[in-house]
């Protein structure tokens, strides 16, 4: 297993347990597509954990009934040119 899925194995762990056992009792209240679960599993798996915990919680907050809603991909990865 690589470094960087070993880091992040966890917290996409812990989202997938609320996924199959809290989303399903709770009511739908995500206004965002892909849902905000969804966000932070892509955003750790294309950006790591540090920013991709910060993309995730940003996401989290901002889903509430007075923000935005609608399609909300997780931004790409910037390509620096190094090698």
């Amino acid at each position: 297993m690589h470094f960087r899925k070993a880091v992040i194995w966890p917290f996409v762990f812990l989202v997938r347990v609320y996924q199959t056992v809290l989303s399903p009792i709770l009511p739908s209240a995500c206004r965002f597509q892909p849902t905000c679960s969804s966000y932070m599993i892509e955003a750790l798996q294309v950006h790591g954990v540090f920013k991709g915990l910060y993309l995730g919680t940003k996401r989290i907050i901002s889903c509430n009934p007075w923000g935005p809603s609608g399609y909300d991909p997780v931004p790409q990865k910037k390509c620096t040119g190094k090698h």
